[in-house]
């Protein structure tokens, strides 16, 4: 009985300093004692599926309990990611987010009916992926300085396909307009793929595409890399520069996947969650994927995940509303 008299005090001294209820603290304590759920915002398949799959195959044993994924596709990951945030803020639902759902939807949309920021307390950023500035092998541009050069030479002609407005690709050829002070045209396809066969046609004059990709036209010779998005050079393509270093100082863009919680989650549940996920990610199978598919191993604690995501945000509020994209 003086056991269970002690516990319940503590769990009523830490309420008073974290504003938990005692009740939340202590189930917070005994955190998890049922299957844990987490929701991808795409249908199963993609490399955001993979990833969680993954990464619950790897907690669910430290954490001892059954680790599912569910599937919740629709509007570009914002179903999902709405579903997430609605949902009790206890540990059990969980979502894998990514740059468009937790940060340029936001910056996107008026009526996106959550708040990357207010509503969910991240878990962590777990993986990065910079992009890469391609284009056609026989086109006459060499480097980022002629792309620079030309576009504001000739202002609304240079294109750049995407798989779609407000993804990563786009946004970061509207931040690299913003920053260079050119005028770019941005021609959306259904999917990376019909962007990629245009470029490979010579139809269009570049994209920003995804590293892995991208990398085995890029070692046939039948793209030109000009630089990649990231703030260091990428180890899938050995010798390409940074678009900072080859001649946009101080761009950076990157897509991101990371794991959140509803907002009011305790913070001893946060961390529980991040601490299992830490070490999973230092596991040699995770490492291995990873490196696989071009992934940047991230792994930011809930705290630093946060302010990232903060950061996020606030960037792209301001290329979207430079560039005139809001909806």
């Amino acid at each position: 009985m003086r056991r269970h008299f002690l516990k319940g005090l503590g769990a009523a001294a830490l309420a008073l300093t974290t504003g938990l209820g005692p009740s939340a603290v202590l189930a917070a304590d005994s955190y998890p004692d049922k299957p844990i759920t987490i929701v991808v915002p795409f249908p199963p398949g993609g490399s955001t599926d993979l990833l969680a799959r993954k990464i619950g195959e790897a907690i669910s044993g430290p954490l001892g309990q059954p680790v599912a994924v569910e599937n919740r596709g629709g509007a570009g990951g914002t179903v999902g990611a709405n579903y997430v945030a609605k949902s009790d803020p206890d540990g059990y639902t969980l979502l894998m987010g990514v740059t468009g759902s937790n940060a340029i939807s936001a910056a996107l949309r008026d009526d996106l009916p959550y708040s990357p920021t207010a509503d969910f307390d991240p878990v962590s950023i777990v993986i990065s992926s910079p992009l890469v500035l391609v284009v056609n092998s026989e086109s006459d541009f060499k480097s980022v300085e002629d792309v620079i050069a030309y576009a504001k030479a000739n202002p609304d002609t240079f294109t750049h396909g995407t798989p779609g407005v407000g993804t990563s690709m786009h946004m970061a050829g509207e931040l690299f307009a913003l920053e260079s002070g050119t005028k770019l045209v941005h021609v959306p396809y259904k999917g990376s793929a019909a962007a990629l066969q245009d470029l490979l046609g010579g139809r269009i004059d570049a994209m920003f595409g995804d590293i892995l990709v991208t990398s085995e036209y890029i070692n046939s010779g039948r793209l030109r890399a000009l630089g990649v998005t990231g703030t260091q050079e990428h180890y899938l393509l050995k010798d390409v520069p940074t678009i900072a270093e080859a001649g946009l100082p101080g761009y950076a863009a990157f897509s991101w996947q990371g794991v959140f919680a509803p907002a009011g989650t305790p913070p001893e549940v946060l961390d529980k969650l991040y601490a299992a996920i830490d070490a999973a990610l230092k596991t040699d199978e995770l490492q291995a994927i990873f490196k696989e598919r071009g992934f940047l191993v991230e792994g930011m604690p809930p705290a630093k995940s946060k302010a990232f995501i903060a950061a996020e945000v606030e960037k792209w509020t301001g290329v979207v509303d430079a560039a005139g994209l809001k909806k």
